[in-house]
């Protein structure tokens, strides 16, 4: 085992106090293990030098240079062991097991709903009432109005004017429980105001892809039913995309972007209409910023997004589109050294409500400048999605309906409801 070279696999690393003691938590964003490993400071100074780098006998080196202690190569092999069996470690072991789970997911005809149950019910009943809640509960925007023969606008008359038809929304993706009214404000609308049948979904995949966009041909299981995929749709975007669209599909495994916009779309539609999805996640703005570009640099994006604008277009259908994007994530738990005061709270809003003001007038340029003015400062999780369907409705006008946080000082997510 001396010579052993452990290698952590790209995992997420965030502070928490477990039984008052701060440590690191490991999570696999991936969705490959469902653990979550607790580090301690000794524990945390071992396994940082799980590089693929430093041998064990290297590791005990480094302890006892450090520190003057001796940690016998038992206990680190013990460390490598259980990292190993939880599939944090780039080993075989792990390599079997990504490949099991990956052939279960392409041998599944759905996608199933990872989330429920957990983030929130997977009873169909005790979960309608949780979302008719985000309505109308304190800061909501009140009870869907579902009159017959209000058409698209909801509480249009004789003497007063349809409202103009909801062609698009930026919805949130973080969890109900934190920000169920933020949906409600983005999502009244849709249902008011949106005779679309089919509905193209950008989703930020939150563990990265290999390539910008991912796609898949499988419906979206929710406990209120399945949101099914449009093949139509999609196979026309694949010819005009001319690219492979579906090499990082497994990025849909456990991804709860697109999801949740899946169960508020059944939740809205679901005994009323008759629709169908294009779930597409999205990875590429944090990547162009990062090599100092622009995703107008990089001939894969604009393609894919000029396909899809084009499908769109010569669609039969009505279609809408629906970005899943929060917004700043900022905190200890994001990798910034001090908790959040509440004059930093100001601030971020300060900074998200000027960053929107591009976003609100379909300005996919003038959104990445104002994320690239600042290097990205507040981590803007929802920046590849929102610049998407920015692109594919250029020039298009939306309102900020709402805006929230979640404002825990160890991590703070904000996000907003804009409907255009």
């Amino acid at each position: 085992m001396s010579q052993t070279l452990p290698r952590l696999r790209n995992v997420e690393a965030f502070p928490v106090e477990h039984e008052g003691e701060r440590v690191v938590a490991l999570r696999d964003p991936s969705g490959f293990t469902p653990a979550v490993v607790l580090l301690p400071g000794p524990l945390l100074e071992i396994v940082s030098l799980f590089d693929g780098e430093h041998r064990l006998v290297d590791v005990q080196a480094v302890v006892m240079r450090q520190h003057g202690r001796l940690v016998t190569a038992a206990e680190i092999e013990g460390i490598v062991a259980s990292l190993d069996e939880h599939g944090f470690l780039d080993t075989p072991r792990f390599a079997e097991r990504q490949a099991a789970l990956e052939a279960e997911f392409r041998a599944a005809p759905t996608r199933p709903a990872s989330h429920a149950g957990g983030s929130y019910a997977s009873d169909p009943d005790e979960l309608r009432r949780a979302m008719d809640g985000f309505f109308t509960t304190d800061g909501g925007p009140g009870a869907i109005d579902r009159r017959e023969g209000t058409g698209a606008g909801g509480r249009s008359s004789a003497r007063v004017p349809a409202p103009a038809i909801v062609r698009a929304v930026i919805a949130p993706h973080i969890d109900y429980h934190r920000g169920g009214a933020g949906y409600a404000w983005a999502y009244r609308d849709l249902a008011e105001r949106c005779d679309a049948d089919l509905f193209v979904v950008f989703g930020t995949c939150h563990a990265g892809l290999r390539e910008p966009f991912a796609l898949t041909r499988k419906p979206y299981e929710t406990p209120l039913g399945a949101a099914p995929a449009d093949l139509d749709f999609i196979e026309a975007l694949v010819k005009r995309a001319r690219h492979d669209c579906f090499a990082s599909e497994l990025g849909h495994r456990g991804e709860h972007s697109i999801e949740f916009q899946a169960v508020f779309l059944r939740y809205l539609f679901g005994r009323r209409r008759d629709f169908t999805i294009v779930p597409i996640l999205a990875s590429f703005a944090h990547e162009a910023l990062a090599r100092g570009r622009r995703p107008t640099d990089d001939p894969r994006v604009m393609a894919f997004l000029d396909a899809i604008a084009e499908t769109a277009e010569a669609q039969r259908r009505r279609v809408a589109f629906v970005a899943g994007a929060d917004l700043a994530h900022v905190g200890p738990r994001f990798g910034d050294p001090k908790p959040v005061a509440e004059a930093e709270l100001r601030r971020i809003e300060r900074e998200d409500r000027a960053m929107l003001e591009p976003v609100s007038a379909g300005d996919a340029e003038g959104f990445f400048s104002s994320i690239e003015a600042d290097g990205d400062r507040r981590r803007i999780c929802g920046f590849s999605p929102i610049y998407a369907m920015l692109h594919c409705l250029p020039g298009v006008r939306g309102t900020v309906r709402h805006y929230g946080q979640w404002p825990d000082p160890q991590a703070v997510v904000t996000h907003a409801s804009v409907v255009y």
